[in-house]
């Protein structure tokens, strides 16, 4: 049976007044305010300021003053900031763990795995971004007369729109390597979790980053969303596949780039001869961390033939014995979900799919008494393509079994789905489990874990494929796309134009006599 934790959560907020009415000052905004509440209790947390439409326009604004004189820094003068910011957060790590349980629901070591993402993504990047960006010598037109540099200029001033569920591993995973390209930036994170994107800003700041380099903005994306991407360079979005579409269209007639990463109906494979020990207990972290609501969690598993009943006890079990709980520590398993409606959206699912005649195996109901927002992590045998939680992402506690009898068909069923964006292979044979992830269609592949090996490999990019995104995140990639490729070539010693009294006939054959020439010697 699923243990509920008594509530322990501290007796006040996680930041003071005095600290709450500095950071949500930096938002840009009018003077209307809202209310959020923690998912814990759904008593009020903090009230934070709201922008319109024009508090958007006059964030890109001061955003591009700033930007003029940051892009004329080094890309080594503009990681300094960053490596201070990466020191500071370190030592105020429970201050923000607090901040993260109290605005998302999320249990403590999820809380921590944002921690984690958000120390080692801006310090990869600071480190590299000097050698990343630093022009490179390319081949030229022809040897010794054409000598030919890539540069790397930043675009300007970024657009960055991110989501409540992982807020700062999001927000500031997009927006370090946007600056540290010379870019600033414009930020709408999710209503509901500003407050640590906020303080997040804040401690930039205080460590050195221009104040208006990092713009903030909060509120509807109704009203916001226009003035976002019309006056933007380029657009990183982190959310739904349905609003990813409706960023692309609106950004496509101002020609812009952009970055989406979407939606997931993430497969997990677990081959006959995985240990099925340790499957079932990565199947209830990659099913189950911050309560499903992580584009990349694990959604279909598929489970052969031959070991699929022992899998599945297994599982069960370790499911059935999950700790859950609002404790500010480290005993709980799952904490809650972030929004109410994602409790209607979860529960819709799994008694849609019980009525059409799909088995609950663990959990099935929400825990009203641990908190308003909390619902068992659950897992359904028996789903079929009628059901809605078959194909649609749930973004919630639910996971479904199924069985499968060969490989191939394993890959297959894998792969038939609109997303790809993550995918898990166990077995004990590492090269087979690379050569069956690899005909996985998804952009991160995970071999014996669920999604965290690929996650926190930030030289590795990171994205989904079909209608799961569009561009990555992490790797080289990840700071390059808030850059243009500029090429400068300088010639000498010839011109490409025939000589003054040599016909252009005679010039031609001299060219092409050179190209064989070149060809030869393996110059071209």
């Amino acid at each position: 049976m699923l243990t509920g934790m008594a509530t322990q959560t501290a007796s006040s907020r996680p930041l003071s007044d005095a600290v709450i009415a500095r950071v949500t000052g930096l938002v840009n905004s009018s003077g209307a305010t809202t209310v959020i509440n923690t998912p814990f209790t759904g008593e009020p947390l903090a009230t934070v300021p709201l922008s319109t439409a024009e508090d958007v326009e006059r964030a890109y604004a001061k955003a591009r003053a700033a930007q003029r004189a940051w892009a004329l820094l080094s890309p080594a003068e503009r990681a300094k900031p960053v490596l201070r910011f990466v020191d500071e957060f370190i030592a105020r790590r429970d201050e923000i763990l607090d901040i993260l349980q109290w605005e998302t629901g999320k249990a403590r070591r999820h809380a921590f795995e944002e921690f984690l993402d958000v120390t080692l993504g801006p310090l990869y990047y600071a480190r590299r971004a000097p050698k990343l960006l630093a022009p490179k010598r390319r081949q030229g037109a022809f040897p010794l007369a054409v000598k030919t540099y890539e540069y790397r200029q930043p675009k300007g001033v970024i657009g960055v729109i991110t989501p409540w569920n992982y807020p700062i591993s999001m927000g500031v995973g997009d927006t370090i390597p946007a600056l540290l390209a010379g870019n600033a930036v414009v930020h709408k994170p999710d209503t509901q979790t500003a407050l640590s994107v906020l303080w997040c800003v804040d401690l930039m700041i205080e460590c050195g980053l221009p104040r208006d380099l990092w713009q903030v903005v909060v509120g509807d994306p109704a009203e916001l969303g226009d003035p976002l991407i019309g006056e933007a360079d380029y657009i990183a979005f982190t959310g739904s596949t349905r609003a990813g579409r409706l960023i692309a269209e609106k950004a496509a007639p101002r020609l812009i780039g952009y970055s989406l990463e979407l939606g997931g109906k993430n497969p997990m494979i677990v081959l006959e001869d995985a240990d099925l020990v340790k499957a079932a207990r990565g199947a209830v972290r990659a099913c189950f961390s911050n309560a499903g609501q992580l584009c990349i969690s694990i959604e279909r598993l598929l489970v052969h033939e031959k070991v699929h009943d022992e899998f599945l006890a297994k599982f069960a079990a370790e499911t059935k014995a999950m700790k859950l709980g609002s404790s500010l520590d480290f005993e709980p398993q799952m904490g809650s979900l972030t929004y109410p409606r994602q409790l209607e959206a979860v529960t819709a699912h799994v008694e849609q799919a019980v009525e059409a005649g799909a088995t609950v195996v663990a959990g099935g109901r929400a825990r009203p008494d641990l908190g308003p927002l909390f619902y068992e992590p659950t897992i359904l045998t028996g789903v079929t393509t009628e059901m809605d939680l078959c194909a649609n992402e749930t973004f919630g506690p639910v996971v479904s079994v199924y069985k499968f009898a060969t490989e191939e068909e394993a890959i297959e069923r894998a792969n038939d789905t609109h997303y790809g964006l993550n995918a898990s292979v166990w077995t004990r044979n590492l090269a087979r489990g690379r050569r069956v992830g690899s005909r996985l269609q998804a952009g991160t592949v995970n071999v014996n874990e669920g999604y965290g090996s690929a996650m926190a490999s930030h030289d590795a990019p990171m994205g989904g494929m079909k209608q799961s995104g569009v561009g990555r995140r992490h790797g080289a990639e990840g700071l390059l796309k808030y850059t243009e490729a500029q090429t400068l070539a300088t010639t000498q010693y010839m011109e490409l134009d025939a000589p003054p009294g040599v016909p252009y006939a005679k010039y031609v054959d001299l060219l092409t006599t050179s190209l064989k020439t070149l060809k030869r010697l393996r110059l071209k």
